[in-house]
C-alpha cells in the first residue's frame, strides 16, 4: 500500500471509494473541484486532460465514477505531479490515469494537436500583480497568474481539443466577462453556463462554464447554484450534486 508522507494527508471522496493525497501545508483542493468535477459532461470512451492539475483531484474523479475515460493531469510543479501519481496507484487508476510535468504555456512541446475530447482546468485567476501573494508557493502558482494566465489556458486548450471538443472551466464570477470574451477569441465558443453563489442573498462568487471548440452560438444559461441555505448547511441542490458525485462508476453518460 502506498501510503502518505510526513507532510501529507490521506483524503477520501466519492464516500471513500477515492483516496487522494494532498499535503498538509500547500495546495490543496477545495469545494470549487468538486463544483467543476460535477459540471463535466463526456461522451463514451472519451479523453480528458486536466489543466494544471495540481493533486490530480479532477482526473482522479473523472476516472473512478467513468470507467470507459482516460485521464491525464499535467501541472508545472514536479512534487505535486509525483504526488498525484502515488494518488492514482493507490487507487488503481495508474492504468487510465496519467500525469505528467509541463507547462501549458509549452503544450506543444509533450502534447499533440487535436488529441483530447475535453478539456478541464481550474486556473489561476488573481494577476500577478494583485493581492498577497501567498509565501507557501504551491498556492502561490495555483492562485495567482505567475506561471500561466487564463489566455495561455484558454490557447492550450484549443490546441489540444478535436473538433467539437469541448471545455470546462470554473471562474471568479467577476471575470466572466474576460472569460466569454477569451473563450471565444480561442475559438471556444461558450455553451453553457452556471452562476454559483455561497447563499440567496449573495452575489455571484464562481461560473461554471462549458465551451465548444468551433461551436456556433447558443448558449444554455443554466440556474443558478446556492452552496449553502444557513452559515453551515447544505442547499439541497448541493445534497443533489454530492449524491451524483457519488454514484457507483459507469462505462458512459454524464
Amino acid at each position: 500500500m502506498i501510503l502518505a508522507r510526513e507532510n501529507e494527508t490521506v483524503d477520501g471522496l466519492l464516500n471513500g471509494r477515492l483516496q487522494v493525497i494532498q499535503k498538509k501545508r500547500g495546495y490543496r483542493f477545495s469545494l470549487d473541484a468538486l463544483l467543476l468535477a460535477s459540471f463535466i459532461r463526456l461522451g463514451q470512451e472519451h479523453s480528458l486532460l486536466d489543466m494544471g492539475t495540481g493533486s490530480g483531484v479532477l482526473a482522479l474523479i473523472t476516472a473512478m465514477r467513468r470507467t470507459d475515460v482516460r485521464a491525464v493531469g499535467v501541472d508545472i510543479q514536479e512534487s505535486m505531479v509525483e504526488m498525484a501519481m502515488r494518488s492514482a496507484a493507490l487507487n488503481g487508476l495508474d492504468g487510465r490515469v496519467s500525469f505528467k510535468v509541463g507547462d501549458v504555456r509549452q503544450i506543444r512541446r509533450f502534447l499533440d494537436a487535436e488529441s483530447f475530447d475535453a478539456v478541464v482546468c481550474n486556473p489561476p485567476y488573481r494577476k500577478a500583480n494583485t493581492g498577497r501573494i501567498n509565501p507557501l508557493g504551491e498556492k502561490a502558482l495555483a492562485r495567482h497568474e505567475i506561471r500561466g494566465a487564463l489566455r495561455d489556458f484558454l490557447e492550450a486548450a484549443a490546441y489540444v481539443l478535436k473538433p467539437g471538443g469541448r471545455f470546462f472551466v470554473i471562474y471568479p464570477a467577476q471575470r466572466l466577462v474576460p472569460l466569454i470574451a477569451g473563450m471565444r477569441e480561442a475559438a471556444l465558443e461558450p455553451k453553457r453556463f452556471r452562476l454559483v453563489h455561497s447563499r440567496s442573498d449573495t452575489a455571484g462568487t464562481f461560473v461554471l462554464s462549458e465551451g465548444c471548440k468551433g461551436g456556433g452560438e447558443e448558449l444554455d444559461v443554466l440556474p443558478p447554484l446556492f452552496i449553502y441555505r444557513d452559515s453551515e448547511l447544505y442547499t439541497e441542490d448541493m445534497e443533489e450534486l454530492f449524491r451524483e458525485l457519488n454514484r457507483f462508476p459507469t462505462a458512459g453518460g454524464g
